[in-house]
C-alpha cells in the first residue's frame, strides 16, 4: 500500500510539474492564431536580481534565432503581441525598481501599457501597495494576469485609464512611445499620476516640459530579436522625484 500511496505521490507531482510548465492554454490560443508554429514558454528573465521570482510566460527562444529579417517576425508585425515580450525598456525598469524598492515602496503604481506586465510585478515585489496594470488591448490583460499569477503576486488591472478612480502615486511607461501618436499621452500622465517615470529605448528627441533625462541602462529585449546596439540603450525621464531615480540609475549602471 505505502507503495501505492509514493506512485500516486509521484504521479501527482509529476502532473503539477507539468501543468506549471504548460502555457496557460487561452494565452498559447492567442498567439497561434498569429503565427501558429511559435509557442509560449515560461521564462527566467536575465539581469534581474538573483533572488528575482519573476518569470514571464513568453515567446519561446527554443527556435532559430529570431533575426528581424525572420519572417516569422514579420508576420508577428503584422499583428504583433507585445505581451510575448519582455521589451527591453520594460527589463530595465524592472531591474531598476528591484534593486531600489524605495522607488516604488508604499505607493500606488499604474504600469502604464502593461504588455506582460513585467514593470508592474516587478512594482509589487519591490513593495507597491497597489500596482495597476492598465492597457487597451485585453489579451495583455489576460497575459498580465497570467504572468502575476506566475510571480505570486496580485494587480488590478484596467483597459481604460480614464476610469481611474483618482490619480495614483506614481505613473511608469516602458516601451510606449514607439508609435507617433502615442507622443500626446506625456501631456495626461500627470494627471493620472502625481508623478511618472518613461522609460524608452527608441525615441532619440525627446523633449518635453514635464520630465528631465534622469539616465539610462543597457537593457535587451527578450527574447532577443537581435536588434541594434542603439535599441539596447534604455533612457529614462522623470517628473518629480527627478533626482532619486537619475541617483539610483547612476549606481546601478555603474
Amino acid at each position: 500500500m505505502n507503495q501505492d500511496l509514493n506512485t500516486a505521490s509521484t504521479q501527482q507531482t509529476q502532473s503539477i510539474s507539468r501543468s506549471i510548465l504548460q502555457p496557460p492554454a487561452d494565452l498559447q490560443a492567442q498567439l497561434q492564431q498569429i503565427v501558429s508554429e511559435l509557442s509560449l514558454v515560461k521564462l527566467k528573465l536575465p539581469d534581474l536580481p538573483e533572488d528575482s521570482p519573476i518569470h514571464l510566460w513568453l515567446l519561446s527562444p527554443d527556435m532559430p534565432p529570431l533575426s528581424v529579417h525572420d519572417e516569422r517576425v514579420t508576420r508577428l508585425w503584422q499583428n504583433t503581441p507585445y505581451w510575448s515580450f519582455c521589451w527591453a525598456s520594460g527589463l530595465a525598469m524592472a531591474r531598476l525598481v528591484l534593486n531600489y524598492p524605495e522607488l516604488v515602496a508604499g505607493k500606488t503604481v499604474i504600469d502604464f501599457g502593461a504588455g506582460s506586465a513585467v514593470v508592474g510585478i516587478a512594482a509589487k515585489l519591490a513593495g507597491a501597495k497597489r500596482v495597476i496594470a492598465c492597457d487597451l488591448d485585453p489579451v495583455s490583460l489576460l497575459a498580465a494576469k497570467h504572468n502575476a499569477d506566475l510571480c505570486g503576486v496580485t494587480l488590478d488591472y484596467l483597459s481604460d485609464i480614464n476610469e481611474l478612480e483618482k490619480p495614483a502615486d506614481l505613473l511608469l511607461a516602458a516601451d510606449v512611445l514607439y508609435d507617433l501618436c502615442n507622443r500626446s499621452l506625456l501631456d495626461h500622465f500627470l494627471s493620472w499620476a502625481k508623478s511618472s517615470v518613461v522609460a524608452d529605448s527608441r525615441v532619440r528627441d525627446f523633449k518635453h516640459s514635464d520630465f528631465t533625462n534622469a539616465g539610462c541602462l543597457e537593457s535587451s529585449t527578450w527574447p532577443d530579436l537581435d536588434e541594434s546596439a542603439e535599441f539596447r540603450q534604455v533612457n529614462f525621464y522623470a517628473s518629480q522625484g527627478f533626482e532619486q531615480w537619475k541617483m539610483s540609475l547612476n549606481k546601478l549602471s555603474q
